[in-house]
């Protein structure tokens, strides 16, 4: 532990003794804690609260297919865990539920309140109480292999900003040989194409979702149409490799690590993976283009809540108010590259001279989240509108008629 950490250390624990109830003292506490497929992201952050002393917590990952089935029959069986990890688009869904307890006086009493991060937070609100604040933060945007730009002729400093320049820099690449390909979307991953492919839309100025998330706006809103003529265009003219239409996810990192694939959407959690297991690549970064310019990036990630039956409210919320302070942001997350869930913090010491890491960063300065109680079959379904319609389009060349089934479909579960 760094000097630095020790002080802070210090610090924490006469917190602990001076704020919180006899209880929150007690090293006999222990409290549940569920992630999903961020564990080891948050080992070292539960160890090190681990290692101030008093209320434990004990760490259990839950796969993300299984979360949400376990979390309500563990909810059902008054079992629910006492902090929980939840996907940000779950949320609302929950706290409608009455699962989560509610933290509003706690969140409005932090002096960093209005600097948690806006499209994160939102979502952790249900009718205008809070429910959740940020944890593990992620915002989408477009990574790609300068070397293979420059083997194309194009300035490897100089991404694209729009999607004319996006194209042309796809069809550039591909040019390179037959087995290289200038862009690469898992085409059968629904949430993978609300994360990397809804800022598209939203960077030109479209949605697909009303201003107050209460209707569809695919078939009224003509940009929509045109972000779908996009990826169809790359698509018809081959600048995506084919195995990308059956592709539900399991390459959705992967197929860009190969070396062969110039650009592709992703997340902070690439910019580790990739560094770790494919030091080769000549990497870098720039955020997901609007038709004519501007940027945008779903704020993905996880919010963190304490379950409405914990025994421990007041141990459990001391732990997320560590969580959120500076030294945990600086010294914990930003120093393993992870963002920040404050907007003041986003950019710092150790990001400073690291471009990806400041464009995964920025990124969340204009991210966006649909609010929804029922995201999950909007966006995430496999089966849902929103993947049948980019297939539709995309890989069945029926723009029309994907347009018409999303606005169907997407009406059709709105109105319940």
């Amino acid at each position: 532990m760094t000097p630095r950490r020790i002080i802070f250390a210090v610090l924490i624990m006469a917190l602990c003794i001076g704020a919180l109830p006899l209880s929150a003292q007690d090293e006999d506490v222990t409290m549940t804690m569920w992630v999903r497929n961020i564990g080891a992201q948050v080992q070292e952050l539960v160890d090190e609260w681990n290692a101030l002393g008093g209320a434990q917590i004990e760490l259990t990952v839950i796969p993300p297919a299984e979360f949400i089935t376990k979390m309500g029959a563990a909810i059902a069986a008054g079992e629910s865990p006492d902090i929980a990890s939840i996907d940000l688009i779950y949320a609302p869904a929950f706290a409608a539920a009455g699962q989560l307890l509610d933290l509003t006086d706690l969140v409005s009493d932090l002096p960093y309140a209005d600097d948690l991060l806006p499209a994160h937070s939102e979502l952790g609100t249900y009718e205008g109480r809070n429910y959740a604040v940020p944890f593990a933060i992620e915002g989408s945007f477009i990574i790609y292999n300068k070397d293979l730009f420059e083997q194309a002729g194009l300035d490897p400093e100089s991404p694209p900003t729009t999607w004319d320049e996006l194209l042309e820099a796809a069809r550039a690449i591909s040019a390179i040989d037959d087995e290289t390909y200038g862009y690469y979307f898992a085409g059968s991953c629904a949430g993978c194409n609300a994360f990397t492919y809804l800022p598209f839309i939203w960077a030109s100025g479209g949605d697909v979702l009303s201003d107050d998330y209460s209707e569809a706006t695919i078939t009224t809103d003509p940009i929509v149409r045109e972000a779908l003529e996009l990826y169809r265009t790359m698509w018809e003219e081959g600048l995506i490799p084919e195995g990308a239409s059956i592709d539900d996810g399991s390459s959705f990192t992967s197929a860009f690590a190969t070396g062969t694939i110039g650009m592709a959407g992703t997340g902070a959690f690439g910019i580790n993976t990739y560094r770790r297991d494919h030091p080769e690549l000549n990497l870098g970064a720039f955020h997901i283009p609007g038709k004519d310019g501007g940027a945008a990036s779903f704020g993905g990630g996880d919010v963190i809540a304490i379950g409405s039956g914990t025994q421990y409210p007041d141990e459990a919320w001391a732990f997320i108010e560590w969580m959120m302070s500076d030294e945990t942001q600086l010294d914990i997350y930003a120093a393993n590259n992870r963002t920040p869930v404050r907007v003041s913090l986003l950019e710092n010491e150790y990001s400073a001279d690291d471009d990806l890491v400041l464009t995964a960063a920025s990124a969340l300065s204009v991210g966006k989240s649909p609010y929804s109680l029922v995201y999950n079959d909007l966006f995430n379904d496999a089966n849902g509108p929103w993947l049948e319609m980019i297939q539709v389009a995309i890989f069945d060349g029926d723009i029309d008629g994907a347009l018409q089934l999303g606005q169907d479909r997407f009406t059709q579960i709105m109105s319940g």
